[in-house]
């Protein structure tokens, strides 16, 4: 009887391992269709306002499908793996034996954990794609009404080629501004890095200068120079800062 309870336990872990490997194999897929998904997207919004082919609508369509099929499939053996950590536990309260109860519990836990990761993975991916998809959409009615207006009415279309042009300028200006925003962020970690070492070293000259009175002015002389090119950096980052959104807001 122990015999055939161990062999039950034995298959219910080789289930839950099979499925485990199948679901990391299909979620690096699934994640790669998504990126892959995002990244054609941009490159077909930026050829459909050049071209009226309809080559990347299919290709959308496509990974649609794909998406569609693959997440179904994921949640089939998220399932699947579900129910084994079921009958896992039911095994687990049913043994009888405790001497093995901790081992047996421990084993449970971490495949219980490892589907619960599976989850999280799965749905946050699938959210990601969905969100990029909307936002595609988006995009795409939007490309639409302004190809409809600008097809429907030959007096405005001008009119509809500057205000595209605005709105690359307005994505160009957006984009500008994050390269802008990171390159202060960076600016300022460095800068505080920074700081952190001459406080260090300011602190080292004191004690010297504790020590040594007449290397006392000359520390004060240093000081004085650090402020001011601090001061000379704080003017330079500014002006940049100045000039680098008057140009995109120009």
């Amino acid at each position: 009887m122990a015999a055939g309870t161990s062999n039950y336990w034995e298959d219910l872990r080789k289930q839950a391992r099979q499925l485990e490997n199948e679901l990391d194999l299909k979620l690096v897929s699934f994640s790669k269709l998504c990126t892959s998904y995002s990244h054609s997207s941009a490159r077909d919004g930026r050829r459909d306002r050049y071209s009226s082919d309809t080559t990347p609508l299919l290709n959308g369509s496509n990974q649609d499908r794909m998406f569609e099929t693959m997440a179904i499939e994921i949640e089939q053996l998220l399932a699947r793996l579900t129910g084994v950590n079921d009958k896992m536990a039911e095994y687990t309260n049913s043994a009888g034996v405790p001497s093995l109860n901790a081992a047996l519990m421990h084993t449970l836990q971490r495949h219980r954990d490892i589907l619960q990761d599976y989850t999280h993975e799965f749905h946050k991916t699938k959210a990601n794609f969905m969100a990029v998809r909307e936002r595609e959409n988006l995009m795409g009615s939007v490309r639409k009404d302004i190809e409809s207006y600008k097809s429907g009415s030959g007096v405005n279309n001008r009119r509809t080629e500057l205000f595209l042009k605005e709105h690359d300028h307005l994505r160009n200006s957006d984009r500008l501004i994050e390269e802008t925003i990171s390159i202060a962020m960076a600016t300022k970690e460095n800068m505080t890095s920074q700081r952190g070492m001459l406080k260090s070293i300011q602190s080292k000259m004191n004690t010297l200068a504790n020590r040594f009175p007449a290397v006392n002015s000359l520390i004060q002389r240093i000081n004085l120079r650090k402020r001011r090119d601090s001061l000379i950096l704080g003017g330079v980052i500014g002006v940049c800062t100045i000039l680098l959104l008057l140009y995109a807001f120009h």
